[in-house]
C-alpha cells in the first residue's frame, strides 16, 4: 500500500528539520546542515517543486548533477549526505516516500580524496612556541598556541574552558560540555574529559591568569580562561592567532615563497594572514599535534582518549605519518618474534 503523504513546501520542511534537530546537533553541525540545504531549497524553487511530496529519485539525481557543475567531489558528497539525512527525517513526517532517502546517491571518493594533509611539523611548531615564549610571553595568542599544540584539542574545546576548569596544582584542563551557556563540545557529553598538561604549559597559563588575563566574565557570568577585554574569546579570534603566527616571517624567518614581507598582503594586513601559503588553521594544529604524539610513541588509545577521537577516525583523518614511518613503528614489536 502506498504511503499517505501530507503536502509541505521544501522551505517549510527544511525550517522544521533545523528546528527539530536544534537540540540534537552541535551548533556548528546545525549551521553546516543549514548551509548545505540552502542550494537544495533554491534548486526546488527554480525547478517548480513546491511540494516535497513530488520529489522523486530522478529529481535528486538531477540536483546532484546540477551541484556537481560548481563544487568538487568532496563537497558534493557532504551536500548529498546531508540531503539524505534530511529526506530520512522528511519520510518520518510523511513528506516524502520512505524509499526515497536511500536512492539519494553520493559520489564515491578516491582513496585519499577526503583526507586533508595540511599540517605543521613539530620543529616548526617548536620554533613558533620559542618565539612566542620570548617575545609574546603569556599573551592570549601565546596561551592559545600552547594549549592547542600541547593538547591537540579542538578550537571549540579550548574556547569552552573557564578559569575554574584549569587545575594548576594537578596540571590539567577539565573540558566540559555546556551548550546552555554557548560552549558546546563537538561530541557533547562524550567529549568531556580532563586533559593533562606539562609543567611548562601550566607555568604559562599560571602567568596568563595571574598577570595578563582581563578580569572579565562572559554573557552568562562565567570566567573564560581564554578571554579578551570583551569576554570569552571568539572562535575566529583563535583562528586569526593561528594563521598570524604560522607565517614564517612573523617569527623572523625568511619567506619560503620568495615574497617581500613589506609588500605581501598576508603580512601587511594581519587579517589576511590566511593568504600566506605557509599559514595553517586551528584544525591543522590538532591534526599535527596528534601525529607528533604518535611519532613520539604515545599509545593510540591514549591519544584517542586525550583528543576525543576514535582510533578509526584518528587513523584515517589525523595520523599524517607516512607508510614507511608506520612500518618502522611496527618493526620494534616484531623483531624478536
Amino acid at each position: 500500500m502506498e504511503p499517505q503523504l501530507e503536502p509541505i513546501e521544501p522551505d517549510t520542511a527544511v525550517e522544521m528539520y533545523l528546528t527539530d534537530r536544534k537540540n540534537e546537533l552541535a551548533k556548528q553541525t546545525l549551521r553546516s546542515h543549514k548551509g548545505r540545504l540552502k542550494p537544495f531549497r533554491i534548486w526546488c524553487e527554480d525547478n517548480g517543486i513546491n511540494d516535497l511530496n513530488d520529489l522523486s529519485a530522478r529529481d535528486t539525481r538531477r540536483y546532484k548533477i546540477w551541484q556537481s557543475e560548481s563544487i568538487n567531489n568532496v563537497t558534493l558528497k557532504s551536500y548529498m549526505d546531508t540531503l539524505r539525512v534530511f529526506l530520512r527525517w522528511s519520510a518520518d513526517i510523511d513528506a516524502v516516500h520512505p524509499d526515497l532517502p536511500e536512492k539519494v546517491q553520493s559520489p564515491s571518493l578516491r582513496r585519499g580524496e577526503n583526507e586533508k594533509t595540511t599540517h605543521i611539523d613539530s620543529e616548526t611548531a617548536q620554533d613558533i612556541l620559542d618565539y612566542l615564549r620570548k617575545y609574546e610571553y603569556a599573551t592570549l595568542s601565546h596561551v592559545v598556541w600552547e594549549i592547542l599544540w600541547h593538547t591537540g584539542m579542538r578550537r571549540g574545546a579550548a574556547r569552552s574552558l573557564d578559569v575554574s576548569d584549569y587545575q594548576s596544582e594537578d596540571r590539567y584542563l577539565d573540558v566540559c560540555h555546556r551548550p546552555e551557556t554557548d560552549t558546546p563540545l563537538k561530541n557533547k557529553y562524550e567529549g568531556e574529559r580532563p586533559v593533562a598538561i606539562s609543567e611548562a604549559v601550566s607555568t604559562v597559563i599560571d602567568d596568563w591568569v595571574d598577570n595578563q588575563r582581563p578580569d572579565v566574565t562572559d554573557d552568562y557570568g562565567r570566567q573564560p580562561l581564554l578571554a579578551t577585554d570583551f569576554g570569552r574569546v571568539h572562535g575566529q579570534t583563535i583562528q586569526k592567532y593561528i594563521y598570524m603566527w604560522s607565517i614564517p616571517c612573523a617569527i623572523g624567518q625568511d619567506c619560503p615563497h620568495g615574497r617581500d614581507p613589506d609588500d605581501c598582503d598576508a603580512t601587511v594586513n594581519r587579517n589576511a594572514a590566511h593568504m600566506c601559503p605557509s599559514s595553517i588553521a586551528p584544525h591543522d594544529i590538532r591534526r599535527s599535534a596528534i601525529t607528533h604524539a604518535l611519532r613520539e610513541d604515545a599509545p593510540v588509545t591514549a591519544v584517542s582518549d586525550r583528543s576525543n577521537v576514535s582510533p578509526d577516525v584518528l587513523d584515517k583523518h589525523y595520523d599524517q605519518m607516512t607508510a614507511e614511518e608506520k612500518m618502522d613503528k611496527r618493526r620494534g614489536y616484531f623483531d624478536n618474534i
